[in-house]
């Protein structure tokens, strides 16, 4: 927008004249063809000779190119008007539904001063940029291997996001001796393939086939895909149970433990599931006293020692075990086993605690005799010789004081909260072949001592508390954990006072001594307090005591209890503003604007605009985030001459809250005289009292007579003015004559610069009026002395209202 302005001094009376060009919008719609994935940088067209733009305005008008879409893949070169690619283009990710039908980018091409908006059509054609690919990366069979010949089983297909010839086209297997493909077409075009068994199957001899399926597209040069074909054979019952040998030869000594392992019997069968889940169990040639001496375990060929074995009784058994399948038609297998008996040393150590120990103190000092024991063993020589031991990962050891007489001792110091108590085995053993060996296992129990402080999960703690909470509500539970036992064991909870603004933390919290639950004490109001840091104590009862704290970080969250307040138009009374606008106003123009302010968090304290009423919807269009009322059009004859517009502001909680303003607008025939943009004045609100009210009307019942003369002279004057420089009426100023003030304005503008004129209201008999101010300063409202007649020169400098950044 261009302003001109035409400034003629003459005591205090500016005259602004503002100019608003109308943006003229050209709608039509320009075709182009171009193929995906072109590279960036790549030209489209040359918009400004295809739509007939002079080259050297598209800067200055500000050319840009709008695309309906989530990316940014085109833009414009200002100095060429050369169309060009930003970012490759995927026809399959902007036109996700595959079709034949064409793909399009719809762009808009604006130019400013006057507006022009072009629309134009992007046809994207498709390139094989795609290869065929299956929904899954592997395809499982189960094929039994009785599967006759020619048996044909269906494949899933491959999809090709391209479309027309670059789609799927047809399909190979790999090289197979059992197996080849046959390639069918859908009802709607699409391949598939068929697996047939060319050759049958044994599973014995290949339990699983991988096989690849390729599908390869139409494309020039052809693009193709593939997926693993995994076809698992299943067994039948074709083979019986081999054991290993024949004939298997055992040895074991006399007087084996009942339940000893003789011999484990693994018979195999290369069938597979119930075909190869076997039976065991004697022959009817197997000796009725083998088969109560030894015990076969008739599911895992497991031969174990049943009675006692003595080698001077019986020196050799002979047994004969079959081992079936569970197929439908068993098979079997069978084999013979001879079991011979050795002699051994069979006179076991003893062992004898003489003394120990039991409770301990975990703070036992080490090298303290815990227990002494003995050992003895009835045999003589290597046999009679024994050997005492403890685990190796135990915090004692023995020490041998006399001929098989040990002490065991405390080697390390020990900790009850690690291990509250040891359950420690004496092993004896001698030194037979093969040796016999005894143990003996005493528990050893540690009492607690209080050397563990209180420990919290967590160092710091955040806690979020909503604004206007119950006082006396849960914030959150502390608890504390002492390994330590008993009174060593049990916590109490405090918090370290601590003072803000004069105020004790045990004024606005109160936490349970016992289990550490943490409450507050007052109701918190997140426009007052946001935040408060303070410390809690967990102290043990043990003595002396130990204690330990933690950080707690008390956040107040905002609520929505603030509803939106406007503050523009400023309304003298009630709720109700009246505003008085010429006819000839134009499309586009500003009629008013509502401000409304919220002080919660930024959150909530978001407004947004909404018309609630409005006499004549397609006259008037409310902005929903700035609160600009703009006419839509001009006015028709068929108008009527009052308008009723009722605005709300809604803030962004929720609940929503809101406040509502009503607007009353009056068309008048008369234009209204413009006025000449002022310098930037600070200024504040010009609250007359009634005494300055008084004076005003006693200055002018005196002046009556001088100010009717020096209105004459102006008018006089004024129409001497040549009509060259004499500003014509300008159609797009609205003048705003109300006892009420509008201060325009979003408070902190994302503007590069303030509208140049804004509303020239009256309140009181004073001017107010925005002025241009630089990105990023304060709000300024100016109001100076208005008047229709001449008056004596006010020595009272203009107010202000200002509002902060």
């Amino acid at each position: 927008m261009d302003f001109y302005e035409t400034m003629k001094p003459h005591k205090r009376y500016v005259h602004l004249i503002v100019l608003l060009y109308t943006a003229h919008v050209l709608a039509s719609v320009t075709h182009y063809s171009i193929p995906e994935e072109l590279k960036e940088g790549s030209v489209v067209a040359n918009l400004a000779s295809d739509l007939s733009l002079d080259v050297a305005s598209l800067f200055r008008r500000k050319m840009r190119v709008d695309i309906i879409a989530n990316k940014k893949y085109l833009d414009v070169n200002k100095e060429t008007g050369e169309l060009f690619i930003v970012e490759k283009i995927d026809r399959e990710h902007i036109c996700t539904t595959k079709s034949t039908s064409s793909c399009y980018l719809k762009l808009e091409v604006t130019l400013e001063n006057p507006l022009r908006i072009f629309n134009i059509e992007l046809e994207i054609l498709d390139m094989n940029d795609n290869a065929p690919q299956f929904r899954r990366d592997a395809i499982h069979l189960d094929l039994s291997e009785s599967t006759s010949a020619g048996e044909r089983f269906s494949l899933s297909n491959a999809v090709d996001p391209d479309v027309g010839s670059n789609s799927v086209s047809t399909y190979h297997l790999s090289e197979s001796e059992h197996f080849n493909i046959e390639v069918q077409t859908g009802r709607d075009g699409s391949k598939f393939a068929d697996l047939i068994l060319k050759k049958t199957l044994d599973r014995e001899q290949q339990a699983m086939h991988n096989l690849i399926l390729t599908a390869v597209d139409g494309g020039k040069p052809p693009r193709s895909g593939t997926v693993s074909i995994i076809v698992h054979v299943l067994d039948t019952n074709d083979n019986a149970p081999l054991f290993g040998k024949s004939t298997y030869n055992v040895k074991i000594m006399e007087n084996s433990p009942i339940g000893s392992l003789v011999i484990d019997l693994n018979a195999t069968d290369l069938d597979e599931g119930s075909n190869s889940d076997l039976t065991y169990s004697y022959s009817l040639y197997t000796p009725e006293k083998t088969q109560e001496t030894f015990h076969l375990n008739p599911s895992t060929g497991e031969i174990t020692v049943k009675g006692m074995l003595n080698y001077e009784d019986f020196r050799i058994y002979d047994m004969e075990v079959i081992a079936a399948d569970k197929g439908v038609n068993s098979l079997s297998g069978q084999c013979t086993i001879q079991i011979q008996i050795e002699d051994m040393n069979d006179n076991h150590p003893e062992i004898s605690i003489k003394s120990f120990h039991s409770p301990v103190s975990e703070n036992i000092d080490v090298d303290t005799v815990i227990a002494v024991v003995s050992v003895s063993d009835k045999d003589s020589g290597d046999n009679g010789m024994v050997d005492l031991h403890i685990p190796h990962n135990m915090p004692f050891k023995l020490r041998e004081s006399a001929d098989n007489f040990y002490k065991l001792v405390v080697s390390e110091p020990l900790d009850r909260e690690k291990v509250p108590e040891y359950d420690i085995t004496f092993t004896v053993m001698d030194r037979g072949s093969p040796p016999l060996s005894d143990n003996e296992t005493m528990t050893l129990q540690l009492l607690d001592v209080n050397d563990n402080v209180p420990h919290f999960p967590q160092s710091f703690y955040t806690i979020r508390v909503m604004e206007n909470n119950a006082p006396g509500a849960l914030l959150s539970s502390l608890s504390a954990f002492d390994p330590d036992l008993h009174e060593n064991q049990y916590l109490v909870y405090f918090i370290l006072e601590k003072e803000i603004a004069n105020t004790s933390m045990s004024m606005l919290f109160s936490i349970n001594p016992e289990n550490g639950n943490l409450y507050a004490l007052k109701t918190f109001d997140y426009e007052m307090e946001k935040e408060f840091l303070f410390h809690i104590e967990a102290r043990d009862s043990g003595s002396p005591p130990l204690s330990s704290n933690v950080t707690v970080h008390i956040i107040i969250v905002d609520q929505n209890d603030n509803a939106p307040v406007i503050v523009s138009p400023w309304r003298a009374h009630g709720s109700v503003v009246e505003e008085k606008i010429p006819r000839s106003t134009d499309k586009g123009s500003l009629v008013a604007k509502v401000i409304a302010l919220d002080v919660d968090s930024v959150h909530n304290s978001r407004v947004t605009y909404q018309f609630l009423q409005v006499t004549d919807a397609s006259l008037f269009s409310l902005d929903q985030y700035n609160g600009e009322i703009r006419t839509m059009r001009m006015f028709s004859y068929k108008d009527s001459r009052h308008q009723r517009l009722v605005v709300v502001a809604k803030d962004n909680g929720e609940p929503a809250l809101s406040a509502t303003v009503t607007i009353k607008l009056s068309t008048v025939e008369t234009a209204v005289k413009p006025y000449s943009d002022m310098t930037e004045v600070p200024l504040e609100y010009d609250i007359f009292s009634d005494l300055n009210l008084y004076l005003v009307i006693g200055l002018g019942s005196v002046s009556f007579l001088l100010l009717i003369t020096i209105l004459v002279t102006i008018v006089l004057k004024c129409q001497k003015v040549k009509p060259s420089k004499a500003a014509p009426p300008c159609r797009n100023s609205v003048i705003s004559e109300r006892n009420s003030t509008i201060a325009d304005s979003t408070l902190v503008s994302n503007d590069a610069y303030w509208y140049s004129l804004f509303l020239a209201e009256t309140r009181k008999g004073k001017l107010v009026v925005r002025q241009p101010v630089p990105k990023g300063s304060r709000y300024i409202v100016s109001s100076i002395p208005r008047s229709t007649g001449v008056s004596e020169t006010s020595d009272s400098a203009p107010s202000t209202l200002q509002y902060p950044k």
